[in-house]
């Protein structure tokens, strides 16, 4: 008597795949350090047909990438800059949002009302708004002054091209030096 087959959860299958990637995983050194290498981070959304890396030509260890729900600059993104300023010295932040986003033209009281919670979801009416929204509030944060350069960014998920939408550069605070 045979048993039945079993059914492979997605957790089996994401550890199966860990296995792989660790065992051809080569030592180049990316786990060397926690601070990324370009002193970079990278705000985007959370979107599943965004592979941050490919699309902006980064490798593994040199960016910190942030993701949320439209790509946006949350009190928690600007806890995570505080962190990736202050003690892994990044001084460059790009705030990628993106095309056929599902938080666009969406108003947040929908969204609360979809999802019966009042958690102020940001949604994107106009990215180019947004962008600018989300640079300047990130620019404004006094904890963040070891910041230098902010870019906001729309990648067209069809095209995979990306377009600026808009940067702010600061001068270098006394302590960058090195």
């Amino acid at each position: 008597m045979t048993s039945p087959p079993q059914q492979v959860s997605e957790l089996d299958r994401l550890l199966e795949a860990n296995a792989a990637y660790a065992a051809a995983r080569p030592d180049d050194g990316a786990t060397a350090s926690p601070r990324p290498r370009r002193r970079l981070a990278v705000v985007t959304c959370m979107d599943a047909r965004i592979d941050v890396f490919a699309v902006l030509g980064l490798k593994l260890g040199e960016a910190h990438v942030l993701r949320n729900a439209g790509g946006r600059v949350t009190e928690d993104v600007l806890r995570s800059l505080a962190l990736s300023t202050h003690v892994l010295g990044v001084r460059t932040v790009v705030v990628m949002q993106h095309t056929k986003c599902g938080l666009t033209g969406v108003t947040d009281q929908e969204l609360r009302n979809r999802t019966g919670a009042d958690l102020g979801f940001l949604p994107i009416d106009d990215h180019e708004a947004a962008l600018r929204e989300d640079v300047d509030h990130l620019l404004a944060q006094p904890y963040l002054s070891l910041i230098n350069a902010v870019s906001g960014l729309v990648f067209d998920v069809e095209s995979g091209r990306i377009s600026p939408i808009v940067t702010r550069e600061r001068p270098a605070a006394p302590d960058q030096a090195g």
